[in-house]
């Protein structure tokens, strides 16, 4: 298992503050032990859920254009058919994925293609479940073209995930399953999609970036 490079700092900065408790804290060792090890059990899971949150596992990702993998691990959270406003001014299904903070945060490309839209939106940091996060927190828009239509991702922060990355821009040819992206501490993922796709996912499942399989070119 590696570590993904937006963690580099973090880990960092946690090991350091973590080094400097233990340096003036030593003395407790011998006169106080439950005392020093009440103050660095804490500080030890602190860190460690940190060098967890940012892990990057291997995965046996295998490349099929005829299927649309989850761009992230999570859970499905919403299915509905809504009412797009931004890019494609009609009606799309609309898969929703909520990334807990102790899932797996990169985000993957579902398909292979040309991104043809790309938009960073500032805004509010609602709990990602809210159904008004998709319109009103901080986000990106990013629209792909697969050859054979378009679908939309929407990375969406939460109420703790206040720093999206993004590594694509507009006229970008990304292929599937690469790393588009990372949202840092809980977060969301919508897709949406060509109304006649079929699905193979239901509300409730949990899924795997770049290899649960979310739906099917039509």
């Amino acid at each position: 298992m590696r570590i993904h490079r937006e963690g580099y700092k973090y880990i960092i900065a946690a090991s350091l503050i973590w080094m400097i408790v233990i340096y003036f804290s030593l003395t407790l060792w011998q006169t106080m032990p439950w005392l020093f090890l009440l103050i660095h059990l804490p500080l030890f899971l602190i860190w460690f859920w940190i060098l967890w949150f940012f892990r990057l596992p291997s995965r046996p990702v295998q490349k099929m254009e005829n299927l649309i993998f989850a761009p992230a691990d999570g859970k499905v959270v919403v299915i509905e058919e809504t009412e797009e406003t931004e890019y494609f001014k009609g009606k799309r299904l609309q898969v929703s994925i909520f990334m807990s903070p102790l899932n797996v945060h990169v985000n993957r490309n579902p398909v292979s293609g040309v991104v043809r839209y790309f938009k960073y939106h500032p805004g509010k940091y609602l709990v990602a479940w809210h159904p008004k996060s998709s319109t009103e927190n901080e986000r990106t828009t990013i629209v792909l073209d697969y050859g054979r239509g378009e679908l939309m991702m929407r990375q969406i922060a939460g109420a703790l995930a206040r720093r999206i990355r993004y590594y694509i821009k507009a006229g970008d040819q990304v292929e599937q399953l690469e790393e588009f992206g990372f949202i840092q501490f809980g977060s969301r993922v919508d897709l949406f999609l060509p109304l006649d796709t079929p699905l193979r996912v239901k509300l409730g499942d949990k899924v795997k970036g770049g290899l649960t399989v979310v739906g099917e070119i039509s």
